[in-house]
């Protein structure tokens, strides 16, 4: 049975403690009262926010003229073989560190570098989720969908996700497919996968002691998940309700994606990375630092936090429109400096950049 209420004050449902109300929340415990809950509101015209962990999404102060429908749906089934590895289907409401943790504890390889990451697990393939080597989408097998245009169930293989940096079919045809359940397939081992990060490799050689631990080398899995947490912890990316630079939504601006005429007017010491095609990814972070704005910048109730470039925070007191204002401030700056325009990563509700 879904429970309504009504005008809740989005602020107290979102990472960044920001957004104005909404006409009604209705909480979905399952499959059924998910679905229900969002065709109901689709038939009779009425605006709908799906709402996981509040954790990628900025709303503004006038809030949401509309039912918010949170996801609450449990559930993960595991099917483990030595020949299969582990393969997990779990409900969209599942919180996403707790399936990290336990394949930690299970030995169940793949997700260690996504620890820490804040959310429900249905939000994890809209953004393809990644961090520090590893992304969602190397380990999904398939994701279950209701989809709002057809009023279908729908299944769609990894193959068929639309998988980017940060994107998907699902972040690409926005509101069009509510995500009911993910699958995903895992290796077995006491190792993790090998690292591909360099910071997560010199945390590693320091944590087991081991300075020829480098890329490519494998940890114990558990050891890989502490550096991963201890990493996040140092740049304010693991929320702490005594920490106002874990008030955000972690990385406002995805890492550009340029083309090779775009990357060669870069100057020569700024960041290159291989990807996808022809095309070269550099840091979001080293142009905002080398546009002016450093750890900490702003002096308004919303500033860059002190840990971390990429996090734009609330210090107790923001509004959505503060927010915004430092982040086209910042968009501006980078633009204006290298001519590159960063593109936000949350979910922006009733607001924009531009």
């Amino acid at each position: 049975m879904t429970t309504a209420v009504p005008a809740v004050d989005l602020a107290t449902l979102t990472t960044f403690r920001v957004g104005g109300p909404a006409d009604e929340l209705v909480e979905a415990a399952t499959e059924a009262e998910l679905v229900e809950a969002v065709r109901a509101a689709d038939v009779a015209g009425t605006p709908v926010l799906v709402l996981g962990g509040g954790s990628n999404l900025l709303v503004a102060d006038a809030g949401f003229p509309g039912r918010v429908v949170r996801v609450a749906t449990r559930g993960l089934a595991a099917e483990v073989s030595d020949c299969g590895g582990a393969y997990l289907r779990i409900a969209a409401g599942e919180q996403w560190d707790e399936v990290v943790a336990r394949a930690t504890d299970e030995g169940w390889q793949g997700i260690e570098a996504l620890s820490g990451i804040p959310g429900l697990v249905g939000a994890t393939p809209v953004q393809n989720v990644g961090a520090y080597g590893q992304q969602v989408s190397d380990v999904i097998a398939s994701v279950r969908a209701f989809d709002r245009a057809t009023d279908e169930y729908v299944t769609f293989a990894s193959a068929d996700c639309g998988f980017g940096y940060r994107t998907s079919r699902f972040k690409k045809e926005p509101g069009r497919y509510l995500v009911l359940s993910v699958d995903l397939q895992l290796s077995l081992g006491e190792l993790s996968g090998q690292v591909r990060y360099p910071e997560l490799a010199r945390r590693l050689a320091k944590d087991l002691g081991d300075p020829a631990f480098t890329l490519g080398d494998r940890a114990p899995m558990q050891a890989a998940r502490d550096a991963v947490l201890a990493i996040r912890r140092a740049k304010g990316m693991v929320l702490d309700d005594a920490d106002h630079d874990t008030w955000g939504a972690g990385s406002f601006f995805t890492n550009p994606i340029l083309d090779a005429s775009a990357a060669s007017s870069l100057p020569a010491e700024a960041p290159r990375y291989p990807a996808d095609g022809h095309h070269v990814k550099t840091s979001a972070a080293w142009l905002i630092e080398q546009s002016g704005f450093s750890r900490g910048y702003g002096s308004g109730r919303a500033r860059v936090s002190g840990k971390h470039t990429l996090a734009l925070t609330n210090r107790g007191s923001a509004r959505a429109d503060d927010v915004v204002a430092l982040a086209r401030e910042i968009r501006d700056g980078v633009r204006t400096r290298f001519g590159v325009t960063l593109e936000p990563e949350p979910m922006l509700i009733g607001l924009s950049l531009d």
